[in-house]
């Protein structure tokens, strides 16, 4: 499964209680509820880079299916992670959390555990003068 996009968070589900389970600053846990972030996912074949955008900061990290990675936190804690493919879905292995992304039509969710994040896809065709800049 392709996961290269642009995917925009528009619902969340016990975010906080995700956020204190992995350790996340008391400041954090209150500035993370008013934020939507933007993932920009770019996907070749095995090899992914991330990035991940607020309006406090923008975070880039890559990774390969199957290696051992360092991910940065909702904090800018580096995570030791696994991230694999089963099933078309991303599967995620922390020591404090696991994550699973999929798509379903046009939306990415992450359910499971404890936090749910809902992500509705924003895309548009790019045109020869959005790549000129």
């Amino acid at each position: 499964m392709d996961f290269s996009g642009t995917w925009k968070v528009y619902s969340e589900e016990n975010l906080e209680a995700f956020l204190k389970v992995i350790g996340a600053p008391e400041m954090i846990v209150k500035m993370r509820k008013d934020v939507k972030p933007v993932v920009v996912i770019e996907q070749n074949g095995k090899d992914f880079v991330y990035t991940i955008k607020t309006p406090m900061f923008t975070r880039v990290y890559s990774f390969t299916l199957g290696q051992e990675t360092e991910i940065p936190s909702v904090d800018g804690r580096k995570v030791k992670c696994i991230i694999r493919e089963e099933n078309g879905k991303l599967i995620g292995e922390a020591d404090k959390f696991t994550s699973v992304r999929e798509i379903r039509g046009d939306e990415m969710t992450e359910p499971g555990g404890t936090t749910e994040i809902k992500i509705a896809e924003k895309r548009r065709p790019c045109v020869k003068s959005d790549v000129s800049h």
